[in-house]
């Protein structure tokens, strides 16, 4: 394996090739606790609560999609990443996914395969139902993300995924079997990937059938910016 010295946001950290993509890994500019992030999609985006964490001793890992959808290749390229973070870099057996938007696709998709490998995830406004986003079947009214983009990508139509069962909200009973804490964020006005028919689905399920999970609502808050304005209290519910 050749690794690449790199520096992002005032860390220090490795490139490399994994499997034919590009992966990353950052390091704490402090004594490190052991403890990982996995960023599951869009590497550089809203990195606030990844930069507290990496303030804390926390390792931050990612390695690159082909594209942003979960579809089975980049999943299980993904687990194998997992393995090898762990037994190249002597992490902690788990890990924490950060799913953003189609990134919580990666998120829940990659627990329910690896659950044995997954601390908790931080899921923040996460892509739960394909029909809602981006088929915009439902109150979506903003077009940046589409289903022609997704069906070119995967080569499923929307007629096709009418009877689909391969969403994330059909893989809740296995998080919750697992029983894999989560931290929710998202806001209650998001008009790309609206709350109430994605995130709002697997925190009814998974209050109502006893899960872990912390939800932080942020009131008329859009799909952006993600996290939430006190990145020190959500950094504390992904770390507890």
């Amino acid at each position: 394996m050749q690794y690449s010295n790199i520096e992002w946001r005032g860390f220090q950290g490795v490139e490399f090739a994994f499997e034919g993509c590009t992966a990353k890994l950052i390091k704490p500019n402090v004594p490190p606790n052991g403890k990982w992030l996995l960023k599951t999609e869009y590497f550089d985006a809203f990195p606030e609560t990844e930069i507290e964490l990496l303030n804390r001793g926390w390792h931050l890992a990612y390695n690159k999609n082909k594209n942003r959808w979960a579809e089975d290749y980049d999943l299980e390229r993904k687990a194998h990443f997992v393995e090898f973070v762990v037994k190249e870099f002597g992490l902690n057996e788990k890990c924490v996914p950060v799913g953003m938007s189609c990134g919580g696709l990666y998120a829940v998709k990659l627990a329910t395969l690896i659950p044995e490998r997954i601390e908790k995830l931080y899921l923040d406004a996460p892509v739960m139902n394909f029909l809602s986003c981006p088929f915009g079947l439902g109150i979506k009214d903003d077009t940046t993300v589409t289903g022609e983009e997704y069906t070119r990508l995967t080569g499923r139509t929307l007629s096709e995924m009418l009877s689909y069962r391969e969403h994330p909200i059909d893989k809740m009973p296995i998080l919750l079997q697992n029983k894999i804490p989560i931290v929710l964020v998202s806001g209650d006005s998001d008009r790309v990937v609206p709350y109430i028919e994605n995130g709002a689905l697997l925190e009814k399920y998974y209050k109502e059938n006893g899960g872990d999970i912390t939800v932080f609502i942020k009131e008329g808050g859009d799909h952006h910016p993600h996290g939430i304005e006190n990145v020190t209290v959500l950094a504390d519910a992904i770390g507890k």
